[in-house]
């Protein structure tokens, strides 16, 4: 097997372990490449049909073209698409920096969707090479009653023997990418003829390499135009992938403190 064939294997491997051993399962689907991804690696693992539902939860201030590809697809894959709101700045912590503030509203979201549909699982499209924070995490990883992530107490996964266990009332995050980078997405995502929304690709030289809410996410200086050009530009480039996330220029405990409460 290639590189991508191995990827693609234990990411089959991990979608398979977790719906063999949890009761009810949701796929985090943020629409952005990452767990676009995702979406496409379940139907693989289950030939075809995501066998649970994929969830958004959504602050309401996507671009545009990202509600239209979730629409659009979100049919044409035949998916079980579940919309969960956030609730409303005011209501969230006001210590918080503006843009983890802004954040933050998708870990109140998300909690409002546990409560809601009882799910013991949640299928997350993080990678370990994105953020220091991600770095940490296992592939099952435990959550408190509250969504709470203790970074000090990760089971060990030796030899893919994954903990898959949750305390009652509380979930686990399964990881299937975790260990994929981005320049990997992208192969993948041009070997497998995956869909994408054209805010990746540049225009009057510029283009996302990671999407979010409009008003915390921006354009970094880029000339790729294509999926190719984009492998081209990772082979070299020194910018960070969230480069064009306010919420990463913001003080330096302020990702961590999204994380360890439940941030997606």
């Amino acid at each position: 097997m290639d590189h991508l064939d191995e990827l693609e294997a234990q990411s089959i491997y991990i979608f398979r372990e977790a719906f063999a051993r949890l009761k009810k399962l949701a796929l985090l689907w943020s629409l952005g490449k990452d767990s676009n991804v995702m979406i496409w690696l379940a139907r693989k693992a289950f030939f075809g049909k995501v066998p649970f539902p994929a969830l958004h939860v959504d602050t309401g201030k996507k671009f545009p073209e990202m509600y239209h590809f979730r629409d659009r697809y979100s049919a044409e894959w035949g998916l079980d698409l579940r919309v969960e709101p956030c609730p409303p700045l005011e209501d969230i912590d006001p210590t918080l920096p503006p843009a983890a503030r802004s954040a933050a509203r998708k870990t109140e979201g998300l909690k409002d969707a546990l409560a809601k549909y009882g799910f013991d699982g949640l299928i997350a499209g993080i990678r370990r090479d994105e953020e220091a924070t991600r770095a940490k995490e296992r592939v099952f990883s435990p959550r408190g009653t509250e969504g709470g992530w203790d970074v000090r107490d990760q089971p060990p996964e030796f030899w893919d023997q994954f903990n898959a266990s949750p305390p009652p009332g509380a979930h686990l995050r399964i990881h299937p990418i975790l260990h994929w980078t981005e320049a990997d997405i992208w192969a993948y995502t041009k070997r497998e003829n995956i869909p994408i929304i054209p805010l990746y690709l540049s225009r009057d030289g510029k283009r996302y390499r990671s999407l979010g809410d409009q008003d915390i996410t921006f354009p970094v200086s880029s000339e790729a135009a294509t999926i190719d050009d984009i492998l081209h530009e990772l082979a070299s480039t020194k910018v960070p992938e969230r480069a064009g996330r306010a919420l990463d220029h913001e003080t330096e405990d302020a990702f961590e403190r999204l994380r360890v409460s439940g941030y997606l």
